[in-house]
């Protein structure tokens, strides 16, 4: 304290720290003179000792914002340690100083650090940066620490290169530029793509090394985004305005089909082959591929020739039993070319005595009377069956015309009706009482487009999916279409009172026209179509339940019905207004699909398969599985993240399996997490001519991605006429609050034209998001400048303002009869909705027994029905699989609901051999084997 106060108390006078003694000025005066610091004497002279040696120097720090930093050192042996920062020294009184005793060597360590501040660093002013380094002295001399600086950290607001969009061929290179902000310390630089951190090392197409440059060498369609550059040092981080990058690939033709058959029977006509721009498609605004898509040639059909019979042969002789034969071939000509036979006779026989034969031991002539006056009575009957015949249709006809006359001349408005029951073989409907069924149709107010006055035959078509319905139409002159549905054909045959809920349960069919223009133009909302049904029974042997082309099937497991037992069930799917109403932010991802009776019990879960619409990921999505009360109530029975021994849900990306141990009416739902929650969206392009015959409508629709919900878009257009002109594509919509923009692009300048301002239309963000109700669409109408203009080819742009882009590329004929048909679905679930017993299952039922038998037997080794599992890519929620009586065949029930229709045994062979649990591979099993195992099986049940 004494030296402190003398060190203080110095006044002009210097202080000198290593003696503790004060020096009058002018000595000062001197030294400053001779160096502009303070010059330390290499040694004191002291006891014996060793020069003190550093265990800790101080270290260059920077100064953020307004802290202060701290410099230490440490070093033994030292009497003192002090700071000299640029030449001065700092003063006694701003060191803090510990003291302590080095047990090994003895020796005494002296521990000191001190504060700078940002005002300090500020205030000076010199040729280099703010340093300070510590001097320790012992008895024997004096040591000197290294030089650290102190500075002060910052880093600018604004880059001094932003990175550029680029918009790149596939396979080009990619250079974006980034100079990050001025800064001390340098600013290190990291790459952000769509938000998400680049690492360089996993990639090895990626390059950021090269002066914070960002360098794609071969550019992948998965490299279309936004990038970011981002700049960081210890003060802050700053972005960089984000580029976009857009991978396009140019469309490339497929090969050729094979040349189609001959379009004529006989005659001269054409051939055709033709090739899509798929090899690749377009993409991102690719080119589309020049050159004509469709070639014809000319053909020549040989025609069929009817065959024609040559005249008589001679009669033959006369034959014991008084006949003689003649005979005539059809060969003149011969049938060719798939022509006719000829009809008739190739034979014929007479008799040859004139009544001189013996017959029955009586003259001829006795007996042919008799045989005469038979064939007269045999002839005359006949007569008057034709005579009545023709008489009854001569009044029938006469009846129609007479009422066809009266309606005509006593009718207001000059009704036509048509019943397309005239299209499967029944007769005309012609009561003009009758009343359109009011609680199936509705009432339609537009143009009613006829292509011929004489022509109001409204056709009919079968629908894609169910029998034709009775479908009766009233033209009106007041316009007003009327369409009464009856009840549609259902996939079972027979309905069973008291199995299936109460409800309406009307069908729907199709309206198109018979390769002609199509009649009715605007139909703005069709009859409502409240539920697709099936039906099946099924027994102790379980089965299989699809409802075709909606992506939606029940698996009935073995054993799951009681023995002596059997039950209709049925499964239907809602296609009315949903009675599923979203809360906040949760919107519906599926169809609201019941399955019954809902008084049904069953001993081992069932599964139940519905299609959904989210990419799924569960960042950004939290999907609950929600059931309807009897009430009419939506409650959760959980979230398919959730563990839980009632039920399980296992999510695919396109489709939810589900265990179930009651049937009720059940539905998904997604809550998203973050603005890049997924919806998948369908989007398909329908066209058709208008009333005009100048005009043509293209419909674009953008409906959620799931089998029924584009089937009742096709059903729709199927009643407008509709053509699909391309194959559907799948558009990642984002939850990201931006609109859906569609848009009509290359319309060939001199041959189309579309009305100014509806190039273009939007849709609000909410609108596509919670479309669960209708089909959301757009509607564009074109107009040809000459009826000789018979092709259509141009772009539909589908886009999500910042997010993802579709085109459907449209290149079509306008003409019905050189339109190319697409089909809406495949026709693997369209047959046979109900199976039952073994052949619904995949798995044999003897190789199913044995895998249950192995693997519910705990193993030591842990090779049980849990490593069955996991090797089917079943991971979570394993407490529901232990709470069953056969784990094994749970796990198999759900294999087999996931593989309905590959039925990929060999995966799950491969599983059972990676375990090492069996040693035959199932897809080697022999289809006698099959068979076989069938066939046992089928005995043991008493089948």
């Amino acid at each position: 304290m004494g030296t402190a106060a003398a060190g203080g108390g110095c006044g002009a006078r210097r202080w000198l720290p290593w003696l503790g003694l004060c020096f009058w000025a002018a000595g000062a005066a001197a030294a400053r003179g001779a160096d502009n610091s303070e010059v330390l004497p290499d040694s004191i002279p002291s006891a014996p000792g060793t020069l003190p040696h550093f265990i800790e120097e101080p270290e260059d720090a920077y100064i953020i914002k307004s802290y202060p930093i701290a410099l230490r050192c440490k070093a033994r042996p030292a009497m003192q340690i002090f700071f000299k920062c640029n030449g001065e020294w700092v003063h006694q009184n701003e060191h803090v100083s510990e003291e302590s005793l080095d047990e090994s060597s003895g020796l005494k360590v002296r521990e000191v650090f001190i504060n700078v501040t940002r005002q300090q660093v500020e205030d000076f002013h010199g040729p280099e940066d703010y340093w300070c380094q510590c001097v320790a002295w012992s008895h024997l001399g004096t040591s000197k620490s290294r030089k650290a600086s102190v500075r002060i950290a910052y880093l600018r607001k604004n880059f001094e290169q932003d990175p550029q969009g680029r918009e790149v061929p596939i396979e080009g290179m990619i250079v974006l530029h980034c100079r990050p902000p001025e800064g001390v310390p340098a600013a290190e630089v990291e790459w952000l793509k769509n938000e998400e951190p680049i690492d360089s090392e996993q990639d090895e197409n990626i390059d950021t090394r090269a002066d914070h440059n960002l360098i794609i060498r071969q550019a992948r369609l998965s490299d279309s985004g936004n990038y970011t550059c981002m700049a960081a040092n210890i003060v802050a981080k700053r972005r960089s305005l984000s580029a976009t990058v857009v991978v396009y690939v140019n469309g490339g033709w497929s090969s050729w089909t094979e040349w189609s058959a001959c379009n004529v029977r006989c005659g001269r006509g054409w051939q055709k082959r033709s090739r899509t721009c798929t090899n690749p498609a377009p993409l991102n605004g690719g080119a589309f591929c020049e050159g004509m898509s469709v070639q014809k040639i000319t053909c020549t059909a040989l025609c069929p020739v009817d065959g024609s019979w040559e005249v008589w042969s001679e009669w033959s002789v006369c034959s014991p039993e008084c006949e003689h034969l003649r005979i005539r071939e059809c060969t003149a000509p011969p049938p060719r070319n798939g022509g006719k036979f000829c009809e008739g006779l190739s034979q014929e026989s007479e008799n040859c005595t004139d009544g001189l034969c013996i017959l029955d031991k009586k003259p001829l002539h006795e007996i042919k009377p008799q045989r005469w006056s038979r064939r007269g009575i045999e002839n005359a009957s006949d007569i008057a069956l034709y005579s009545g015949l023709g008489a009854a249709v001569v009044a029938v006809a006469v009846l129609v015309i007479g009422v066809t006359l009266y309606r005509r001349s006593h009718s207001d408005y000059g009704v036509d009706v048509i019943d397309s029951s005239a299209l499967t073989g029944n007769s005309l409907l012609l009561n003009p009482a009758m009343q359109p069924d009011l609680t199936v149709s509705r009432t339609y107010s537009g143009p009613i487009c006829l292509q011929d006055p004489l022509d109001k035959e409204l056709m009919t078509e079968s629908s894609l999916f169910n029998p034709l319905s009775d479908i009766k139409v009233k033209v009106q002159s007041s316009f007003m279409v009327s369409l009464g549905v009856s009840e549609r054909a259902e996939y079972h045959g027979k309905n069973h009172s008291g199995t299936f809920p109460h409800g309406n349960n009307r069908g729907f069919s199709t309206i198109h026209p018979r390769n002609k223009t199509p009649y009715i133009q605007n139909l703005s909302s069709l009859p409502t179509r409240t539920e697709l049904r099936t039906t099946g029974v099924f027994g102790h042997l379980g089965g299989r339940l699809v409802m075709p082309n909606t992506g939606v099937s029940l698996l009935i497991p073995h054993g799951a019905i009681p023995e002596e037992n059997s039950w209709e069930i049925y499964m239907s799917i809602n296609q009315g207004e949903p009675s599923l109403q979203s809360d906040g932010s949760e919107v519906l991802l599926s169809p609201e699909v019941t399955c019954g009776p809902p008084d049904m019990l069953v001993t081992t879960p069932f599964a139940l398969t519905i299609p959904h619409c989210a990419d799924v990921s569960s960042e950004h999505w939290n999907i609950h599985l929600k059931k309807r009360t009897q009430q009419g109530k939506w409650e959760e029975v959980m979230s398919v993240e959730d563990e839980s021994t009632s039920c399980y849900c296992l999510l695919d990306p396109f489709a939810c399996h589900v265990l179930l141990d009651s049937f009720g009416t059940y539905a998904l739902t997604g809550e998203p997490i973050t603005d890049c929650a997924v919806k998948q969206l369908k989007v398909a392009v329908f066209g058709c001519m208008s009333c005009n015959s100048l005009d043509y409508n293209l419909r674009v629709y953008c409906v959620d991605n799931t089998p029924c919900a584009f089937q009742e878009v096709v059903s729709d257009e199927r009643h407008q006429g509709g053509q699909l002109l391309e194959e559907p594509k799948l558009l990642h919509f984002k939850g990201n609050t931006f609109s859906l923009q569609i848009s009509v692009l290359d319309i060939p300048p001199f041959l189309w034209r579309i009305k100014p301002f509806t190039a273009c239309q939007e849709v609000p963000f909410s609108r596509v998001w919670s479309s669960n109700r209708q089909p959301l669409h757009c509607a564009f109408s074109l107009e040809r400048y000459t009826p000789t203009t018979t092709q259509l080819s141009c772009k539909i742009c589908i886009r999500q303002l910042k997010g993802h882009e579709q085109i459907l590329q449209v290149q079509t004929s306008i003409l019905e009869s050189e339109r190319e048909t697409i089909t809406f679905f495949a026709q693997e679930d369209s047959t046979f909705p109900a199976q039952t017993g073994p052949k619904a299952f995949k798995i044999p039922y003897s190789i199913r027994q044995r895998i249950c038998a192995t693997f519910d037997t705990p193993n030591a080794k842990g090779k049980d029905w849990q490593m069955l599992a996991q090797k089917n890519s079943i991971n979570r929620n394993l407490s529901y699989f232990a709470t069953q009586s056969s784990p094994s065949a749970v796990i198999l029930n759900l294999w087999e609901a996931r593989h309905q229709q590959d039925g990929d045994l060999d995966s799950l062979a491969c599983a059972l051999e990676e375990i090492g649990r069996t040693h035959s591979k199932l897809s080697n099993i022999t289809e006698s084997q099959l068979e076989e195992a069938d066939f046992n099986y089928s005995r043991q049940n008493g089948l």
